[in-house]
């Protein structure tokens, strides 16, 4: 499952016009990860403006122009709500932070005109997970939990999976992308619907 999490989150960004390494193809089970393995995927934005402001801690797809370059963790714990005491209880979460993990991710970026190689300061930390809490003051607790730790952005799954069937076309075949073939597929079989669509959708009556 891991390696279809990952292709909907390198499907995300590509389709918003990064470019986007995935460091290892083996998954992890019975020992922990090295430094590398903690590294999900790097994405590097080529359309990047040096003056612009930086991102929302919330990276919806509006928000992905000026986002330069991250480091992505992706937790496909999908069941799962990233609650306060559920931060508290998992560092594995949290291990894609550490200081020489960040030193790595340097190897896998281009270096611009101008520039000397990344440092690990220019990276943004992103972390793509399932959901958090709806309700306050938990949903403001994990996200100042989240910021405390040093992680910049997230992004859910949601969002990701919103933006993907917006930009998908029933009429243009994705042979190379199994992932976009399949929600055009569903898509052409009205069994999804874009977003937009259904704001627009009216509400039964009760």
């Amino acid at each position: 499952m891991a390696a279809i999490d990952e292709g909907i989150v390198r499907e995300y960004f590509e389709q918003n016009g990064f470019f986007v390494r995935q460091v290892r193809k083996h998954a992890v089970q019975a020992r922990k990860k090295t430094t590398d393995e903690e590294i999900d995927l790097v994405v590097y934005n080529p359309a990047w403006v040096r003056e612009g402001r930086k991102p929302d801690f919330f990276l919806f797809a509006t928000e992905l122009p000026y986002l330069h370059r991250a480091v992505v963790s992706v937790k496909p714990w999908h069941t799962d709500v990233f609650t306060p005491g559920m931060l508290k209880s998992s560092p594995e979460i949290f291990r894609f932070l550490e200081d020489e993990v960040q030193r790595k991710a340097t190897r896998f970026f281009p270096v611009e005109e101008g520039e000397g190689a990344g440092k690990p300061e220019d990276f943004a930390k992103v972390l793509v997970l399932p959901a958090l809490p709806t309700q306050e003051p938990f949903r403001s607790q994990s996200v100042e939990l989240l910021k405390e730790r040093g992680v910049d952005g997230i992004i859910s799954f949601r969002a990701i999976l919103a933006d993907l069937i917006e930009k998908v076309e029933v009429n243009r075949s994705y042979r190379k992308s199994d992932t976009l073939e399949v929600l055009r597929i569903l898509k052409n079989y009205d069994l999804l619907r874009d977003p937009q669509l259904d704001l627009l959708a009216p509400r039964p009556s009760r």
